[in-house]
């Protein structure tokens, strides 16, 4: 019998006031918060694994992550109550969680489940959503909707539809990614699709089994090149056939960037039921497999 139990996390944030996901000394990251606050209720230091490590800046309203916890904690967590353990575990997050934000909680633990010791919530992920909102005339920019980037000139949202066609499929996406050492930047991106919303935002719809270094900012920076008509459709075509990166490939500002949710295979690995009262987003402003790395 294990000693420990393995925990998944589903997390929500709001990504303005961080540096990113991952851990770094004296720097406010949502790894560093949630490992803080489960070492407070654990009275021990955990690792956290996620799905996908986002940059700073970037947002999650459906993040996934697990953390092993000693059995005989994890058994203790309901106390007196007839809260299930994992019920407790996310009550008890989100309390110390609110405690270390100095305003509006940023980050919140929608639910917290026990599941097999094989799940693991970056090497089980089959496939990452993400969507990109932009607003593109002076009369849409929304200060206060945190998941908006603001575009500098009006979007042609019909030829970046168009130009987007070429980077569908599996391909070396080199030339829209930071490459790190010895990985691979092969990827199979299923889906980018450009679109209105019925406010009038530009949105960029993308799922692929994994992304690389900022390759969803890449391609919608270069999109958005397209979109200007500073480019023409079949640069982006161009851009990629080269196979190297490209300094006329500009990134797109990580706040209008949101990881939607992240598919699993199997379905006691999916997305549990709710474990609890229904939590809402953080900071309301945000609005309503092979490849093994996921850095967007």
């Amino acid at each position: 019998m294990s000693d420990t139990q393995r925990v998944r996390l589903d997390i929500a944030y709001a990504g303005g006031a961080f540096h990113g996901w991952a851990a770094q000394p004296g720097l406010r990251t949502v790894e560093g918060m949630l490992a803080e606050a489960l070492a407070t209720i654990t009275r021990g230091t955990v690792a956290l694994t996620v799905a996908g490590r986002t940059d700073a800046g970037v947002h999650a309203a459906w993040q996934v992550a697990h953390v092993d916890i000693a059995s005989e904690v994890w058994d203790g967590l309901p106390g007196r109550s007839t809260r299930s353990s994992g019920e407790a575990l996310a009550d008890r997050l989100n309390g110390v969680l609110g405690h270390m934000c100095e305003a509006d909680p940023d980050v919140i633990v929608r639910s917290a489940a026990p599941v097999a010791d094989t799940f693991d919530a970056r090497f089980s992920a089959c496939g990452r959503h993400y969507r990109y909102l932009a607003a593109d005339l002076r009369a849409l920019a929304c200060p206060w909707r945190l998941d908006v980037a603001v575009a500098k000139r009006p979007l042609d949202v019909a030829a970046m539809g168009e130009a987007a066609r070429a980077l569908i499929g599996e391909h070396d996406f080199l030339p829209f990614a930071k490459p790190r050492p010895g990985a691979t930047t092969i990827r199979h991106l299923k889906q980018l699709d450009v679109s209105r919303t019925p406010d009038g935002l530009v949105a960029f719809t993308l799922h692929a089994d994994a992304f690389c270094h900022s390759q969803v900012r890449f391609m919608v920076g270069a999109l958005m090149r397209v979109g200007e008509r500073a480019r023409p459709i079949g640069w982006i075509g161009d851009v990629l056939r080269a196979g190297v990166r490209d300094s006329a490939v500009p990134v797109a500002p990580a706040r209008g960037l949101t990881l939607v949710r992240v598919d699993y295979p199997h379905p006691k690995l999916r997305r549990p039921g709710r474990t609890g009262p229904r939590r809402a987003h953080p900071a309301r402003a945000l609005g309503r497999g092979r490849y093994h790395r996921d850095r967007s």
